[in-house]
């Protein structure tokens, strides 16, 4: 008779912003390989900050104005990444309304919620809704109020979390991470980490994440 093999624990530094359509799709093909792992892999994610655009002001920044300004990109290469974003979200369940995401807002006040959700035990709920929120249903993820209601939605206090965003609460922490990561060469996302040595950068389809956890796993 085979005995069962166990299932190999794993942890898994997810960096990533939430204004990053990219990490929007790494996250659902990271979740569709677990799934299918399920059994072999066990997996303790962590979610860590990464600002794609830190010095963005309160008021936000049009979105396409922002892209052409950023990468030197034309309408046209901006209207075909929106859509192969698109299909890439649709073919691992998780739904671009592009169109309807006018604006670019300032991430930082999202992260410190974050921060705040992974103590509770609520991050991925959390991460979760704040990606929808912003990509699927294009509401601003820099306003006090959108945050306090997602954080509630996530199953976090309201009020405790109205409270953190009123002050400074866990800004050394968020900024902390950030550095960390960022002198460890992390430059771009969403990259993910898997038991503090191994990369595997970009939203990767679900069957490159699974070859490579898979592998990680059977090397121990």
């Amino acid at each position: 008779m085979t005995t069962p093999r166990e299932s190999t624990p794993i942890r898994i530094d997810f960096v990533s912003d939430v204004s990053c359509p990219w990490c929007a799709v790494g996250l659902a093909s990271l979740q569709q390989a677990l799934k299918h792992l399920d059994g072999e892999v066990t997996a303790d994610i962590h979610f860590q900050p990464f600002e794609l655009n830190p010095q963005m002001p309160a008021e936000g920044e049009d979105a396409t104005e922002h892209l052409v300004r950023k990468y030197g990109s034309s309408a046209e290469q901006i209207d075909a990444n929106r859509e192969a974003i698109r299909a890439r979200g649709a073919a691992v369940g998780f739904t671009f309304n592009m169109d309807r995401r006018s604006r670019v807002y300032n991430t930082f006040d999202a992260h410190r919620l974050l921060h705040w959700a992974e103590l509770e035990g609520h991050q991925l709920a959390l991460k979760q809704a704040l990606l929808r929120a912003y990509f699927t249903e294009g509401e601003d993820v820099s306003a006090h109020d959108t945050l306090v209601r997602i954080a509630s939605d996530a199953g976090l206090n309201a009020d405790r979390a109205r409270q953190i965003l009123a002050g400074s609460e866990f800004a050394d922490e968020v900024r902390t991470q950030e550095e960390f990561f960022t002198s460890r060469g992390i430059h771009s996302v969403p990259a993910t980490i898997v038991n503090g040595q191994h990369l595997i950068s970009g939203g990767q389809p679900p069957e490159a994440f699974e070859q490579a956890l898979r592998q990680i796993a059977a090397a121990g």
